[in-house]
């Protein structure tokens, strides 16, 4: 059945439009609370955000929700959003909410829901809030005596620093390391300089003027150029990006060029094989991730493991199948030792920690692999097009049989618009980029045919 309000990360949309308005806010409060109110202890929710404008007005729309439904309320105020899934299971909450539409651009705003056990939401629950949303939930509503009560605890953040400080092995130190790092004028602002300067990193910061209008505005993991730039400017080691809600990271060399999250999953799984600790014999990736990547870990006797696009999904084949490393070419690592979900920071400092121990260059450490060419091109489709049409089939068919072992293609449709994405890679880039065109021309040639 198709969701009304829950997409692949939670809620998002454009702030003080449907979804996104406070009315819908206070009402996920009080469907969440409802469902979360089991048992006769003081029910407790901890809310993080990152620098939106809007996160105001979300905040206190659920604040007015969950303490309506008897909860009491610990406001994070600015923290990323893996701070707020360790503080849920450290304060014993029984739900976490982080409001945040990650890398979008300020005008939108989201709210991310996590359990007791600091992971995100099951379909299951998230029906099960859906169909409440739509209902008269007055009969839900706590009594005058059991009303929530709710705090600010910004000095919680520090918990979360702490946290990811000791993730970092024991026999490194950054001093001597100069680090330059994009905030996205995001949630990690106070916090990621904060924890590497007092792990004895040189730190340098940008993006960490936050003004309510300007997160990932021309900065952070989806406009790396400045960071760039900055490392050139004060010839720093190593350049670290976030988004705008910290929960994924690229890398950027001492000679300026971007490390994408594929060759990071590179170096973390090769570093952990090395020292006994990676677990499944390889990772966790998407179909998106480069087939450069698959190549390198086959190389070392480890395997790749490949999900449907989206972080949640990644996660939840490494919990049934026991991984600690998965992530996405994007930058958003999940490492499972540390915590239970995307985690920036805590990504980066293992990169650093390889850079420190091997004694060389980040460009020397990152570089595991040349990519496979890949090229990507969408093709917009009538609503109701399928790719089971018998034409487009037999040319999928031919495709993937002409690529053979030297490639790999992949054709899905678009979850958010009606869209066909066409992706092939391999070793040829004319043979990649004549394929796709011709995969292109066909789909658009049936695209009227529902």
């Amino acid at each position: 059945m198709k969701r009304k309000y829950f997409g692949t990360d939670g809620i998002r949309g454009q702030s003080n439009l449907f979804p996104m308005t406070p009315d819908l806010a206070m009402r996920v409060g009080i469907a969440v609370g409802t469902i979360f109110r089991n048992g006769a202890h003081r029910h407790r929710v901890v809310i993080g955000k990152d620098t939106r404008l809007s996160g105001y007005m979300l905040e206190n729309a659920l604040v007015a929700g969950f303490t309506a439904a008897g909860l009491d309320v610990f406001l994070l105020g600015p923290i990323p959003t893996p701070g707020v899934a360790m503080l849920t299971r450290s304060l014993r909450a029984d739900v976490g909410v982080m409001i945040s539409a990650s890398h979008n651009p300020f005008e939108d705003n989201g709210i991310k829901l996590f359990g007791p056990d600091g992971y995100k939401l099951s379909d299951e629950i998230e029906a099960q809030i859906e169909d409440l949303l739509d209902k008269d939930m007055t009969a839900q509503l706590a009594k005058s005596q059991e009303i929530g009560r709710a705090k600010r605890v910004e000095g919680d953040i520090y918990r979360y620093i702490e946290h990811a400080k000791r993730t970092l092995p024991r026999d490194v130190t950054l001093q001597g390391l100069r680090v330059a790092i994009d905030c996205a004028n995001g949630a990690a602002y106070k916090v990621a300089p904060l924890a590497l300067w007092e792990l004895g990193a040189d730190v340098v910061t940008i993006g960490n003027e936050p003004n309510g209008m300007n997160i990932n505005l021309d900065c952070g993991s989806t406009h790396p150029a400045a960071l760039s730039k900055k490392v050139h400017e004060v010839r720093a080691d190593i350049g670290i990006a976030l988004d705008g809600d910290a929960d994924r990271v690229l890398i950027v060399d001492e000679n300026g060029t971007v490390i994408d999250g594929d060759q990071l999953m590179a170096v973390i799984a090769d570093s952990w094989a090395t020292d006994g600790l990676l677990k499944g014999d390889g990772i966790v990736a998407t179909v998106m991730s480069n087939l450069g990547l698959e190549r390198y870990l086959n190389g070392r006797g480890l395997d790749l493991h490949r999900t449907k696009v989206g972080d949640r999904y990644v996660v939840e084949h490494m919990r049934q199948h026991g991984f600690n490393v998965g992530g996405e070419q994007s930058g958003h690592l999940v490492l499972s030792d540390f915590g239970t979900t995307g985690d920036g920071l805590v990504a980066a400092l293992q990169i650093l920690a390889c850079v420190k121990r091997q004694g060389k260059t980040v460009s020397e450490v990152c570089h595991r692999f040349e990519p496979v060419p890949q090229v990507l091109k969408n093709v917009r489709v009538s609503a109701g097009m399928s790719l089971e049409n018998v034409t487009v089939r037999q040319a999928i068919a031919d495709a993937e049989a002409e690529l053979a072992k030297n490639g790999r293609l992949l054709i899905r449709p678009s979850g958010t618009e009606p869209l066909i994405r066409v992706m092939a890679e391999g070793d040829d880039r004319a043979q990649v980029e004549r394929i796709v065109d011709e995969l292109i021309g066909v789909i658009g040639g049936v695209r009227n045919v529902a």
